[in-house]
């Protein structure tokens, strides 16, 4: 059975994916599903960046406002439900286009989910105590003590990685680095053809800059005490993703506002940066100038058709 074909639009925030799934999937009468792990919740629209209605209109997006604040939502559940949309796009024959800057979701899809011990709850419990007693800062210096590579990989932020992280190595002795190493990558349904956007670091920089700025015009603080009426707590993991954390902070009188949208544009920065690391490291990536959008089409077309990609990328990564 051949293996399907899936064009993935992969790269930093701020980099023009969405622009790019649309007029990709505009052109080719194909749909887009999100690899976003924050776009699937509903009510955070402004933070997270997501296609506006008017774009959502004119082309069909799956995987967005999927799941309110409060319910779980991971890899696991991302790989299950899209490998349904795929099926059912195969069977209509439309080309599937996947966006995203969520790399664990992308390659969950493509790999396969790695394979960890069971949840202890009795090691998890210690570690969230840890976490509510002590902070987020001491659980990652924890990490790092024990597991040095892991905690370069993980963000200081991100309790819920770095607490797994933890529990994989009391419970294996072995870092959780190692297994994702290790992980065979055999059994590949589909056939990819994964487009990064590349930006130099001013210009990068200058954009989350600008988007920041537009969020907050838009009305983020807004949104956030819209989320925080509803009912959702400022400790639910999207409340403590990026721009959500540092305004609920604000509204807790930690930071002026001037503070508040400066940190966004900071640990935006720092988040981007992360994800180069992450998609630099995937050298089946062609990266892309974003201004070459019409051959971006013509490579993609050919891999359509053909089912054939170029082998090299069209810039380095930096």
């Amino acid at each position: 059975m051949d293996k399907l074909p899936l064009v993935i639009i992969c790269s930093p925030t701020a980099t023009g994916k969405t622009k790019l799934a649309i007029d990709l999937a505009s052109a080719f009468g194909g749909e887009i599903i999100s690899a976003d792990s924050l776009q699937v919740y509903r009510y955070l629209d402004i933070g997270t960046a997501k296609p506006t209605i008017e774009e959502r209109s004119k082309i069909k997006h799956h995987l967005i406002d999927v799941v309110d604040p409060d319910e779980e939502f991971n890899a696991a559940i991302f790989v299950e439900q899209t490998k349904i949309i795929i099926e059912n796009m195969a069977r209509s024959g439309k080309p599937v286009f996947i966006s995203g800057g969520t790399g664990l979701y992308i390659r969950a899809l493509l790999q396969g989910i790695i394979e960890t011990p069971k949840v202890d709850e009795n090691i998890r419990n210690y570690y969230r105590g840890l976490r509510n007693s002590l902070g987020r800062e001491y659980l990652h210096n924890l990490l790092r003590q024990r597991d040095k590579e892991a905690a370069r990989r993980i963000n200081p932020n991100d309790s819920v990685r770095v607490i797994r992280a933890l529990e994989v190595l009391e419970q294996t002795g072995e870092s959780i680095v190692a297994i994702q190493k290790r992980h065979s990558f055999s059994g590949k349904q589909y056939n990819a053809y994964k487009i990064g956007l590349k930006l130099d670091r001013e210009e990068l920089q200058k954009r989350i800059a600008a988007r920041t700025d537009k969020m907050m015009a838009a009305g983020l603080l807004q949104e956030v005490q819209g989320l925080l009426e509803r009912g959702y707590g400022e400790n639910l993991k999207p409340m403590q993703s990026l721009g959500y954390r540092q305004v609920v902070d604000f509204l807790k009188g930690k930071y002026d506002w001037e503070k508040t949208v400066n940190l966004i544009k900071q640990e935006t920065w720092f988040y981007a940066k992360r994800q180069k690391t992450w998609f630099a490291a995937d050298k089946e990536i062609i990266w892309y100038q974003p201004e070459l959008s019409d051959e971006i089409i013509k490579d993609v077309r050919s891999f359509i058709n053909e089912g054939t990609g170029k082998a090299g990328g069209k810039c380095n990564i930096t």
